[in-house]
């Protein structure tokens, strides 16, 4: 008869406890870039495109009809200098 050949101790690998949204939020992250990023909330956002737009009515003399133009045009310039890390946005404060 054929004997019957038992494995030999079987090594159980126990798993790492699942990360949950509250431990990798408790994490501290590691920084990207060389400069640390800041944030620009939206009252500061809107003050500093409120000040671009006057710059430019008033080099256009302030003449009126082009307060939206003025508007939409320096809120592309804020958010553009904002998503390039904030270069430039010392000669709109």
């Amino acid at each position: 008869m054929a004997r019957e050949k038992t494995p030999p101790t079987v090594t159980i690998k126990k798993r790492a406890p699942r990360k949950t949204a509250a431990t990798a939020a408790a994490r501290p992250r590691k920084k990207t870039g060389s400069a640390p990023a800041s944030f620009v909330g939206p009252g500061q956002r809107t003050a500093l495109i409120a000040k671009a737009a006057y710059f430019r009515a008033e080099s256009r003399g302030f003449a009126p009809g082009h307060e939206t133009e003025d508007w939409l045009a320096a809120e592309a310039e804020v958010d553009a200098k904002l998503l390039r890390g904030g270069a430039g946005l010392a000669d709109l404060n």
